[in-house]
């Protein structure tokens, strides 16, 4: 029996006797390797990207991981930097920082961030090379598809697929490592020790690695991510982008080197398809800006190699501006139109926002203090007739060090410490402090008097905190 394949759903078009699918079939897309100055660029950021990746948890950085997101201690290290969970207001400039950059970026020059270090462009990159290594150039690799199975196919793609898989079980543990110490988890490996959630991660993170960068690619870029939605809200007439020269190169035609095609009416478009054949994407950049075009540039890398051997001038295709290409400015003047009102908002305040950042974090106190009132004992008589007051203090080092810690009290005449005048606090850690105020009634002129705490580092001026309570009568 012949194979049953399943319809495609389909609209009929009684007024023309056609029929129309309501969706696109999926073809597998076999890019062309291309070289060129922007592939260099693309491949140099690849492999930058990753050594950071892949290398930065296994550094060390005061005896301890130098990046490393702690979850189960509320602690991010960031080498001599550690956040806790009350230094969330750095976190969240940090993420505005990443998106005005993004906008900045985006309004001046398009989709950079998609063309050369989006995690998806990146690890499709890696797997593509894989890939090119087991089953050949693009032409191979569709004549493999199309091949019976043979012994040599069925080595090639399993070849190719358990590279694949250990590559993304290596990126799933990577990851996972981030938030584990990878020496720890490293251990916890080779011994078959692992905890259920690294598992889970490590897994979870390898198998979605798998998917998105071997088989989905350009549909993640094309159908799933909302950057490609949202671009051309960032997009306007001066924003360089890859674009094609329609006055340049249409009329198109195939032609022999040497001739004259003006006289025929032809452009300096050879109708070759490189472009189309090096797209990842597989779109065709000659139609036209598509949502579809993540920026890697392939295309003009290819479209140069094609000038220069047909000797016509380079730049058929390439990074312009809309209203350059439309003659409204010279290319020259390109630069100049990039500071305009949009962009100059962006760069204000992402200017202001990072100085503020510098600022605040250079000048950041690595000391916190909650003050808690006793809620058994609010106020007692002591044996002397002062008044007594129990607080408990829990103060938390979060600098790199042990400090000793000087506490003071003041906001009322007389008052004083009877206990929990000091504590010394290891490096990173938090300590609970009983401290017992006394003061003369006769000082207190409310029945509730305000108070400040002062806690000071014995060995480190500059290591001070206030922390404001009240004294009952």
């Amino acid at each position: 029996m012949a194979e049953q394949h399943p319809k495609i759903p389909v609209l009929n078009d009684q007024e023309n006797g056609q029929e129309q699918s309501l969706y696109a079939v999926h073809q597998k897309i076999y890019p062309r390797a291309v070289s060129g100055i922007f592939n260099y660029w693309r491949v140099g950021l690849v492999l930058f990207t990753q050594i950071i990746f892949y290398g930065l948890p296994w550094l060390n950085w005061n005896d301890r991981q130098a990046v490393l997101f702690d979850l189960g201690a509320r602690k991010f290290y960031l080498f001599d930097w550690v956040f806790w969970p009350q230094d969330f207001v750095w976190l969240a400039a940090i993420l505005i920082i990443s998106a005005l950059s993004l906008f900045l970026f985006t309004a001046v020059a398009g989709r950079l961030w998609c063309g050369y270090a989006c995690p998806q462009t990146v690890y499709t990159q890696l797997f593509i090379w894989v890939e090119r290594w087991f089953e050949g150039d693009h032409n191979k690799q569709k004549k493999l598809t199309e091949a019976e199975w043979s012994t040599n196919k069925v080595l090639r793609r399993g070849g190719k697929h358990v590279a694949w898989i250990l590559l993304s079980l290596w990126t799933g543990f990577t990851f996972v490592g981030y938030y584990t110490p990878i020496h720890e988890l490293a251990g916890s490996f080779i011994h078959w020790t692992l905890g259920p959630w690294e598992t889970f991660w490590i897994f979870f993170y390898a198998f979605a690695t798998w998917g998105f960068a071997g088989f989905m690619r350009e549909q993640v870029c094309k159908y799933m991510c909302p950057y490609a939605r949202f671009q051309s809200v960032m997009f306007d007439q001066d924003t360089l982008i890859i674009t094609y020269d329609y006055q340049r190169g249409e009329s198109r035609g195939t032609r022999k080197k040497g001739i004259d095609y003006k006289a025929a009416g032809l452009g300096d478009c050879v109708d070759c398809g490189i472009c189309v054949q090096v797209c990842p994407t597989g779109i065709d950049i000659r139609n036209g800006l598509q949502y579809m075009c993540i920026g890697c540039a392939a295309c003009i890398d290819a479209c140069d190699q094609v000038m220069e051997k047909m000797d016509y001038p380079k730049g058929l295709i390439r990074y312009s501006t809309q209203n350059a290409i439309d003659g409204k400015y010279p290319d020259k003047e390109i630069v100049k139109h990039t500071f305009r009102p949009r962009t100059l908002i962006y760069t204000v305040l992402l200017s202001a926002i990072c100085i503020a950042f510098v600022y605040t974090l250079a000048n950041r106190v690595p000391l916190r203090t909650d003050v808690i009132r006793d809620r058994l004992v609010l106020s007692r008589m002591a044996d002397n007739g002062q008044i007594e007051n129990l607080y408990r203090l829990q103060v938390i080092n979060m600098d790199g060090k042990a400090h000793r810690y000087a506490i003071t009290v003041s906001g009322v005449d007389g008052i004083h410490l009877v206990e929990g005048n000091a504590v010394q606090i290891a490096a990173l850690g938090t300590e609970n402090v009983n401290v017992v105020l006394r003061a003369d009634p006769s000082t207190l002129k409310r029945p509730s008097m305000p108070i400040i705490f002062t806690i000071k580092a014995d060995d480190d001026a500059s290591i001070v905190r206030e922390a404001k309570s009240s004294f009952l009568k």
